[in-house]
C-alpha cells in the first residue's frame, strides 16, 4: 500500500502514539478509519525491530516501518513471506565503544541500558519480561540514561569526533550513527519503494523526532501532559510544527483526523 500511496502517517510511537503506559485505545478508530481509506501508518521509533514488529501484530499494521532512531528500515514483500531491510546505522558493538570513550572523556559514566538488570529496566519502562527482551535486541543504536544537561552538552559535542550523534529522549537518550535519522529514513523508504511525491504526515513528541518533523510535509508535535517538549517549542513558535490539542493518543487522533478531512 505504501509503495502508491499519496499520504503516509509517520509517527513516532512512545509519548506519541503512546502514553507512558503505553496505552494506544484513544487512537484506535481513527487508525481503523486510516485502514479503511488506504492511508499507510509507519512507526517511526526508538523501538527494536522487534518491539516494532509485536507493536504491528497487536494493532494490525501492515505498512513499512522505521527503527532506532533512524538507523534501519524494515517491511515485507507483497506476498508477506519475506522481509527487506535498509541499513542506514553502524552496529552496536561500535556504538558501545564509542561510548565508553566518551564517558571517560566526559568523565562521567553514561550507564547504556543493557547494562542494567531486568528489575532496573523494569522500574525506567514499565515493560514485562517479554517486552524488555524485545527492547534489548538492539543492532544500530544504543539507549542510555539521560546524563544532567550540561554533561549531555558535553556529549553532543564529542560525538562529532566520533561521526555519531545523540538525542534525547523522554526515559532516555540515545547513541546513533550520524547517518541515522529519522527523517533520512523516511527519505530512504521514499527511494527504496520508488514513491517520491508521497506527502509525509509526521507526528512526534520529542527532540529525537525533530528530523523527522523537519522532514515532513505536515509536521504535528504531540504534547505530554506538562506541555511539549522544550526542544521542539521554537519549530512550533515560528509556525512550522502543529501543536496538538491534547497529549498522546488523544492528541495524536484529534490532529490526524483533522488532517485527513482537508486532504
Amino acid at each position: 500500500m505504501a509503495n502508491n500511496s499519496k499520504y503516509w502517517i509517520v509517527t513516532d510511537l512512545d509519548g506519541t502514539l503512546m502514553d507512558e503506559n503505553y496505552d494506544i485505545s484513544p487512537a484506535r478508530e481513527t487508525l481503523d478509519h486510516l485502514s479503511e481509506l488506504h492511508i499507510p501508518v509507519i512507526p517511526c521509533t526508538s523501538k527494536t525491530a522487534s518491539e516494532v514488529r509485536f507493536f504491528r501484530e497487536e494493532n494490525k499494521l501492515f505498512d513499512p516501518f522505521i527503527v532506532e532512531n533512524g538507523s534501519a528500515v524494515y517491511g515485507f514483500n507483497h506476498n508477506n513471506s519475506s522481509e527487506w531491510e535498509l541499513i542506514l546505522g553502524i552496529s552496536y558493538k561500535e556504538l558501545r565503544i564509542i561510548l565508553m570513550n566518551i564517558s571517560k572523556i566526559v568523565k562521567y559514566e553514561l550507564i547504556a541500558l543493557n547494562d542494567l538488570n531486568k528489575n532496573q529496566i523494569f522500574e525506567l519502562t514499565g515493560l514485562s519480561d517479554q517486552g524488555i527482551d524485545r527492547a534489548l535486541e538492539r543492532q544500530w543504536s544504543v539507549p542510555f540514561l539521560n546524563p544532567p544537561d550540561e554533561i549531555f552538552e558535553k556529549v553532543k559535542i564529542i560525538c562529532e569526533d566520533y561521526n555519531v550523534h545523540v538525542f534525547k529522549g523522554n526515559r532516555m537518550s540515545h547513541l546513533l550513527s550520524r547517518n541515522s535519522n529519522k527523517g533520512e529514513a523516511v527519505n530512504q523508504l521514499k527511494i527504496h519503494l520508488q514513491n517520491r511525491d508521497v506527502k509525509i504526515i509526521a507526528l512526534g513528541d520529542s527532540q529525537n523526532d525533530l528530523p523527522l518533523l523537519e522532514y515532513a510535509d505536515i509536521s504535528i508535535v504531540v504534547p505530554g501532559k506538562n506541555g511539549p517538549n522544550k526542544y521542539l517549542q521554537n519549530g512550533i513558535d515560528k509556525g512550522f510544527f502543529r501543536l496538538a490539542n491534547a497529549p498522546h493518543a488523544r492528541g495524536w487522533s484529534n490532529s490526524v483526523q483533522d488532517v485527513i478531512s482537508n486532504i
